[in-house]
């Protein structure tokens, strides 16, 4: 049964056993793992030895048989400590110490003094070639392999393995005597104990790491292998959790929804942090992928199996999704493969199934095993482990680029020393900026007996793309919502990206490759939304961007005769100004007038110290209040900030409140224009700041001169298409602008047209402030939505219509109801459209 993620070979099993003879005096040993040359059978004198000595002996031997190598180590050093001068016994333990990182040193030792107490002991080269391998002394591991491959008696298989071993060793030199500048750190406690510890799975922001555990604190204990509780059984893998709170991580926690007495093992999860996905085997399947969803305050919904073909009647055990969440990255034994393991990649289907199963081809997969696919948020990087290529020994990591003409991957890179090691290494994973790594190593010299460790990677080139992460906010407090995010391609938007936030955080993250034009939209269960414009296009290096989209329930209904009404909003506190000090009681005069504009090139920080020589600054009292960070300007002076950049001087201000009730009480806005600082009053002089009203008059006005080019375009004719002519749309007894006589005029030509994710809705005004929307005369005519068409203005409208003529019918209502100027748009595909547009396009023809 194939239990662990980590799986240990010293032999076939079903190769030693014990013969009894009389155990009061002599137990003859055939030991057919350890052949001799010069006997068939060796005697240990065991007439001194106790009862239980010997029954633990053959107990030992036992669970070695059944390939419970862990399990029989510790038996087999207790009898050898009490009979160190058995040969046997030394040279079974030094075998034993191959397969535990921490005790490589040992099996150094026990195999040097049984191959100098009986040289002639069958393999012995073979061993000493691994236990030197793994102890980097490379030279006499070179040596020894070559004295077992000289030998004139020598199975195929053997000499297979042998030959693969001289790969690993000369492979180990090379990496080994020019190592790469990374840097691996064991991440110690409270993540790593004396147990295993494995699979690292995080979310791009480096917040949150999942990973595989399996020692005392497992669910169930120790037990056999009917999941039945046994002192002499084995613990087995659970998943737990844990969160990095200033820098440092917390105690993990067990995730009880998805943990049983069986094998569960974190294996990936999206980069969002979303889907989790598990490795699970109950000792009577072949060991299965499933995948399982956050919920909110770590806790997940209990796994289901993955849906599709990526499951087999072999073992998969390994996966990695893309940031669009429609292509998987996954390990699997099935048959037709190139050997062992192989790299597999498989495609979301449209019924939400996974299909399209393909092999990555021998670029990446070899006759040996090849696990743990990574595929960065770049969405062209993959990281896995192989035994093959030019590992340094068992498993090491690898890299691979995608060529985005034909979507494959051509060319491998070996990562090189100190992160690969003779040993296995494995399951690695990237952070988004590509900075840091963390990935599971069996090195020694670690807390136990396998660690997780963290890797400043110092690679030479990093990925390229955008990590837009950030959270959602109703009245203040974190808010369930949809993101949605859309990309543009070939002059078309599809959904690229989509996820919803949870109420205990509301926090999102969303990864962007280089070289597209992006939307980000964030939709409450309101349904009202907000959207960001982003472009990756040009970027050359990683980047990160903070984004709050913050929401706020309707004010009472204030009746107006006509459009809406749009009013600036209040200030979310009651400021005490006595309080403050000259320079924020400056800051909280300029918000009145300048505190939700947003500018490009103009950011805010909320400064809490400045030091012309930085110090150790202690912010244990701002815990909470977000990253603590240092930035340094034009004067020298290298200031300490707190919650990262802000867009506008409202949302500063109103964290700089926090960080004074926190007991920062000197702790002020910054501003930086262009990456300069500036003075607020700058901004006003030079024009930068212009007044809340006269900006909003400025923007609706842009918006109004757009409209009216499209009153005064000349219309253009085409042919009717639709199969069946409609009924024009009357308007007699309505005050039409020609902007409107315009859209109702084509009532007639397509008022039946109907397109797939195509649809029509009444605007019925622009505002700056989406969530101060007055209009209870045309409430009842549906629900009222908002649009974003460039920083800080949105569209209003009314309504979803898959025609034209209906949506019109709708229009004539609402021009009655007293919105005069209310007229139709389209969306499609997600994006805004006038009617003219759709026409030029050939979308309705």
């Amino acid at each position: 049964m194939k239990f662990f993620r980590y799986k240990h070979t010293l032999v076939s099993t079903k190769k030693l056993r014990l013969i009894v003879f009389n155990s009061k005096y002599v137990i003859p040993i055939m030991l057919l793992l350890f052949f001799m040359t010069d006997l068939a059978a060796q005697t240990m004198k065991t007439k001194k030895w106790r009862k239980t000595e010997v029954d633990s002996l053959n107990e030992a031997i036992l669970m070695y048989d059944e390939g419970n190598y862990l399990l029989a180590y510790p038996v087999f050093e207790q009898i050898y400590n009490h009979h160190p001068n058995e040969t046997y016994l030394k040279y079974i333990l030094g075998k034993l110490s191959l397969i535990r990182s921490d005790k490589y040193d040992l099996a150094l030792k026990l195999l040097e003094e049984s191959y100098a107490a009986n040289p002639k002991i069958d393999n012995i080269h073979y061993d000493l070639a691994r236990v030197y391998h793994y102890n980097y002394q490379f030279d006499k591991a070179e040596e020894h392999i070559n004295q077992f491959l000289s030998q004139k008696k020598i199975s195929p298989e053997d000499k297979t393995n042998a030959l693969a071993l001289k790969n690993y060793i000369q492979n180990a030199k090379t990496f080994y005597s020019k190592p790469t500048p990374a840097k691996v750190m064991n991440i110690e406690p409270p993540i790593n104990t004396e147990w295993d510890e494995y699979v690292p799975v995080i979310t791009t922001d480096e917040a949150t790491m999942i990973f595989t555990y399996r020692g005392e604190r497992s669910k169930g204990g120790r037990q056999n292998a009917s999941l039945l509780p046994d002192p002499k059984g084995i613990f087995f893998e659970d998943v737990l959790i844990s969160e990095k709170i200033l820098g440092k991580w917390a105690e993990p926690k067990s995730i009880e929804t998805i943990n049983t007495n069986s094998h569960d093992a974190a294996i990936a999860m999206s980069p969002d942090g979303f889907m989790l996905f598990i490795y699970k085997d109950d000792g009577i399947t072949h060991g299965d992928i499933f995948v399982s969803y956050a919920l909110g305050n770590n806790e997940f919904t209990p796994p289901q199996k993955l849906k599709g073909l990526v499951n087999s009647y072999s073992w998969e055990g390994s996966c990695s999704i893309t940031t669009d969440g429609r292509t998987l990255y996954f390990s699997s034994e099935k048959p037709g493969g190139y050997g062992g393991k192989d790299i597999y990649k498989a495609t979301l289907l449209s019924d939400s199934t996974w299909g399209n199963i393909v092999n990555l081809g021998n670029a990446i997969n070899t006759s040996l095993d090849e696990d743990a696919p990574f595929i960065h948020p770049d969405g062209g990087t993959l990281y896995f482990s192989s035994k093959g290529h030019n590992s340094m020994g068992d498993y090491d990591i690898f890299v691979s680029h995608m060529d985005f003409n034909d979507s494959t991957f051509k060319q491998i890179e070996n990562l090189g020393y100190p992160i690969n090691t003779p040993s296995d290494d494995i399951y690695f994973v990237l952070s988004a900026s590509g900075k840091y790594g963390y990935y599971s190593s069996a090195r020694p010299n670690g807390i136990g007996l396998k660690d997780i460790y963290f890797i400043e990677t110092n690679f030479d080139s990093k990925p390229v793309n955008m990590l837009v992460y950030g959270a959602v906010f109703l009245d203040k407090k974190f808010a369930e919502a949809k993101i949605t995010a859309y990309i543009s391609k070939n002059g078309k938007e599809e959904v690229f990206y989509q996820a919803k936030t949870t109420k205990d955080k509301g926090k999102y993250l969303v990864n962007l490759p280089a070289g597209y034009d992006f939307k980000i939209e964030c939709k409450l269960d309101s349904n009202f939304f907000q959207s960001l414009a982003i472009s990756t296009k040009g970027l050359k290096e990683y980047k990160e961007k903070m984004h709050v989209f913050n929401f706020e329930t309707f004010s009472p209904p204030v009746p107006t005769p006509t459009v809406a009404s749009i009013t600036p909003p209040v200030s979310t506190h009651t400021i005490d100004t006595e309080k403050l000090n000259p320079v924020q009681k400056e800051t909280y005069e300029y918000s009145k007038n300048y505190g939700d504009i947003r500018i490009e090139g103009l950011l805010f920080r909320v400064q809490i110290a400045a030091y012309k020589y930085p110090k150790n600054y202690s912010y244990d009292h701002l815990k909470g209040l977000g990253r603590i960070e240092t930035m340094k300007l034009d004067d020298g002076l290298t200031r300490f900030t707190i919650g990262g950049d802000f867009k506008t001087l409202d949302e500063a201000f109103q964290h700089n409140l926090k960080v004074i009730r926190a007991g920062q009480k000197d702790a002020f806005v910054l501003a930086i224009y262009k990456g300069k600082r500036t003075y607020l009053s700058e901004l006003v002089k030079t024009g930068v700041y212009i007044k809340k009203d006269d900006q909003l008059a400025k923007e609706v006005a842009q918006e109004h001169q757009y409209q009216v080019k499209e009153i005064l375009a000349p219309p253009i004719r085409t042919e009717n298409t639709s199969s069946e002519k409609a009924s024009k749309v009357e308007t007699s007894g309505l005050t039409l602008n020609a902007f409107q006589q315009k859209i109702f005029n084509y009532s007639e030509k397509y008022g039946n047209v109907l397109r797939d994710n195509l649809f029509y809705s009444v605007q019925i005004g622009v505002t700056k402030f989406p969530n101060k929307i007055h209009l209870p005369q045309v409430k009842k005519y549906g629900k009222i939505e908002t649009f974003q068409l460039k920083p800080d203005l949105y569209a209003i409208y009314i309504g979803q219509f898959k025609t034209l003529n209906e949506v019109l019918l709708l229009n004539k209502k609402i021009i009655q109801s007293g919105v005069k100027d209310a007229f139709v748009v389209a969306f499609f595909n997600g994006k805004r459209y006038y009617i003219d547009e759709l026409i030029q396009n050939k979308i309705l023809n």
